[in-house]
């Protein structure tokens, strides 16, 4: 895909509608993680730097097309204006007269927050005329919010078609990131797919198996693909009813000439609690009593020696329930290991979702991976091959 990018906009002295991610976790009605709001600095500082009035809008929380007072916007012009070092103007609406008159009143350079855009019906039906009173306020649209282009709303999508459009700074780094590890990645290219549950994965597992080398399947969901190769899984985490799905996948990768990678040895115990007694055991000497909580280390060094011999590599979700040691030790050996290969530049190394992203800060390798996705959903979306309608949007 081919977009404008902001380095070849005439910005000064237009109005610049942006949009940006600061759904924010609250405490006490304050800002309890600002990693959002700082997203978005690098693009606001260089609208406002380029004399544009630079003009954010943003959803907070699911007000369902009402004005609901505990989910306005204002609480968050504040912090940004501290991480700004700037003013930041706030519009208790983010359509009609009273986001004009703050929009009108920006001098070049300046920065508003408009209220909340699910304030109004219009915005998740992706309304024509909705998007027409947006775009009544800027001269040029940027979408910052690479977690919000999977949804085809009236501030993701709509306001692509009606005015000059452009990915900002972030989302230029987030496409670019996703197609170095997708669109045209160096090859080999790995697959690390984790997480408790094949169901929730089909689509994603469908689509990487057409364009990995190697796909690795770690989680509570290796366990589903172990019962469907008769591998008695004992009292772990299984879905018996997705093991033909299962079977299909496994079926669908050998067409494709793409490798799976399957624990051939487990840490088991019989809860999951801290310090519980545990031990490996290889795959085919499950107990009827035992969990699967973790890969062991025999299955971790064939993770480790298949990344070795690629380029490329794409993370989603964590090889065991990393959250309760001991069980996280296969999750961090591979994480370290990637993170020496990505900091060597021997590894293009991509990685998104929540869990994946805890994971990786847990074992303190986040800032050394390629990119790391915050975007949840859109990244999930991306990773199943669908079309994700905001970045569509902007597309020459």
């Amino acid at each position: 895909m081919t977009f404008r990018t902001l380095d070849t906009a005439d910005l000064a002295g237009k109005r610049a509608l942006v949009r940006v991610d600061f759904n924010v976790p609250v405490d006490g009605g304050k800002v309890a993680d600002d990693t959002r709001l700082r997203a978005a600095l690098p693009t606001i500082a260089y609208l406002s730097k380029q004399g544009a009035k630079v003009v954010l809008l943003a959803h907070f929380d699911r007000p369902k097309g009402k004005v609901v007072p505990e989910m306005s916007l204002a609480f968050v012009a504040e912090p940004l204006s501290k991480l700004l070092e700037q003013p930041v103007a706030f519009a208790s609406d983010c359509v009609g007269p009273a986001a004009a008159e703050v929009v009108n009143g920006l001098a070049d350079g300046g920065v508003a927050l408009l209220e909340n855009v699910r304030f109004h019906a219009g915005e998740e039906k992706n309304d024509p005329e909705f998007a027409k009173a947006l775009a009544a306020n800027g001269d040029v649209y940027v979408n910052d919010a690479f977690s919000a282009a999977h949804r085809a709303h009236a501030s993701t999508e709509g306001l692509a078609h009606l005015l000059p459009a452009y990915p900002g700074l972030s989302m230029q780094r987030e496409l670019e990131a996703l197609d170095a590890a997708l669109g045209k990645p160096k090859k080999p290219v790995i697959g690390i797919v984790g997480g408790s549950k094949v169901s929730t994965k089909l689509d994603l597992l469908r689509n990487l198996v057409a364009k990995l080398d190697y796909l690795a399947i770690g989680g509570g969901m290796a366990n589903t693909f172990l019962y469907a190769a008769k591998i008695d899984v004992g009292a772990s985490l299984c879905e018996p009813d997705m093991a033909e799905t299962a079977r299909q996948i496994i079926d669908l990768a050998g067409s494709a000439g793409c490798k799976l990678l399957l624990p051939t040895d487990v840490v088991v115990a019989q809860e999951v609690k801290p310090g519980v007694a545990s031990s490996v055991r290889n795959v085919y000497e499950v107990q009827p009593e035992d969990r699967i909580l973790d890969a062991g280390p025999e299955t971790v060094a064939t993770l480790n020696a298949t990344i070795d011999q690629c380029e490329t590599l794409i993370w989603n979700g964590p090889l065991g329930v990393f959250e309760v040691p001991p069980f996280d030790k296969a999750t961090v050996s591979a994480a370290e290991h990637v993170s020496e290969r990505a900091k060597s530049g021997k590894l293009v190394a991509v990685a998104g979702g929540g869990d994946t992203v805890a994971a990786l800060n847990h074992a303190g390798v986040a800032a050394d991976m390629t990119f790391v996705s915050t975007a949840g959903g859109a990244f999930l979306e991306w990773m199943e091959g669908k079309v994700l309608p905001g970045v569509a949007a902007l597309e020459q």
